[in-house]
């Protein structure tokens, strides 16, 4: 697939890194598309960006298709850690006569990308885009999970269009279904209605507010690595450290707890692809937003670069002990896994063999050292039960 026929080149010729000394920053170390150059070797590319400025699905954001470059003015001028970052900026996606041209465009992207085993980061845009990211998997025949960081659901009307408020309900409908678990982390309880709330729950989807996630932000980690892809809301963040959003609020998450979360996205062993959404230059404050935004997107490279790759494929191995607790009401005992590299945990949920054979990515659930504690005083981990209910 020739993929720079989907894109055009980005002028970086006002970008700030260009006009710097120092030959070290990202914007100098990654391949990119620009009207200097050529379109990337994609050889021995690790992750690849796209912008995509489409926002003809937004709600009370308009505006939110124009920051792709803003966001890429402070990434490139932020230096990489200690590690050899292989990353390349496909440009600018070229947006199609109507928007369903677009999805189809970045469905294609990404799916081409995920075969080839390069994690797309898209920056948009509007949310809705997380429905073409999402369709890619379907190309490719994997069933997955979703993290959304986000202050709602995006639920919308059954009847309503693809929007960026509706863009859940028309994954949680398409046929064929490829979703295996959703998540929301950050819903402040105000802005979803409880029909809503009950929708969630009978489809045994992971929901958790704004304050209990705060709480404890560590707990957070085994969430995050159970993704296969993340779709970050920047109205998730509050205004006083984001305000690049017209549908921004007092409240929400901390800049440096945004960072955080998109670490643990880049350490996650099973996490492809990430995107980045809703950022409204016009709205933005000294380019305050689009910094943060960089800074989130610096954060998931560095998790990538420092994955341990220790998902418990082989459970036999030497590099997990291993954990059997007995609970009074359960006839089989609950099995747990903790790595020796990392300390991180994971517990398996027993089901049938050909369940496992095609949930095979799902049936070992990650989860912390409280779920084990938990299971120790005779409790079936909630975690656990999320899962069993999903494939019974």
């Amino acid at each position: 697939m020739d993929l720079s026929t989907y894109f055009e080149p980005i002028d970086i010729n006002d970008f700030n890194f260009s006009r710097r000394n120092s030959r070290k920053s990202l914007g100098h170390i990654m391949r990119k598309y620009t009207t200097d150059s050529y379109f990337p070797d994609m050889d021995q590319v690790h992750l690849a960006i796209i912008g995509v400025g489409e926002e003809r699905g937004q709600v009370n954001n308009d505006g939110c298709g124009q920051g792709v470059d803003y966001i890429r003015n402070y990434l490139y001028d932020l230096f990489p850690g200690s590690y050899q970052p292989h990353i390349a900026d496909l440009g600018n996606l070229k947006l199609g006569h109507n928007i369903g041209d677009t999805y189809f465009a970045l469905t294609a992207v990404c799916s081409d990308l995920l075969d080839q085993k390069i994690i797309p980061i898209i920056i948009g845009g509007s949310q809705d885009l997380t429905y073409a990211n999402y369709r890619a998997y379907e190309d490719l025949g994997q069933i997955i999970n979703i993290v959304a960081v986000d202050n709602q659901f995006d639920l919308g009307e059954n009847d309503e269009e693809l929007t960026s408020q509706s863009y859940l309900s028309k994954i949680i409908l398409h046929q064929p279904n490829f979703l295996f678990n959703y998540t929301n982390l950050g819903y402040q309880t105000y802005f979803v209605d409880q029909d809503a709330i009950r929708l969630m729950n009978n489809l045994f989807f992971d929901t958790y507010r704004l304050g209990n996630v705060r709480a404890n932000m560590q707990d957070v980690e085994p969430m995050v690595r159970n993704a296969d892809m993340m779709s970050v809301d920047i109205s998730a963040i509050r205004q006083t450290d984001a305000p690049g959003n017209n549908n921004v609020t007092p409240n929400g998450f901390y800049g440096e707890e945004m960072c955080q979360i998109t670490r643990y996205a880049g350490l996650s062993d099973k996490l492809s692809s990430i995107g980045f959404y809703e950022y409204n230059p016009m709205l933005d404050k000294n380019g305050q937003t689009a910094h943060l935004i960089a800074q989130m997107i610096w954060y998931f490279i560095d998790g990538y670069y420092n994955r341990l790759h220790d998902f418990p494929i082989d459970k036999k191995s030497n590099n997990y002990k291993k954990f059997m607790v007995k609970l009074s009401n359960q006839r089989e005992e609950l099995v747990f896994f903790k790595s020796r590299k990392s300390d991180r945990w994971w517990m398996e949920v027993d089901c049938a063999a050909t369940i496992k054979a095609k949930y095979e990515r799902h049936y070992l659930v990650p989860c912390s050292y409280d779920d084990y504690e938990k299971a120790l005083e005779d409790d079936v981990p909630e975690r656990w039960v999320q899962a069993f209910q999903k494939l019974m």
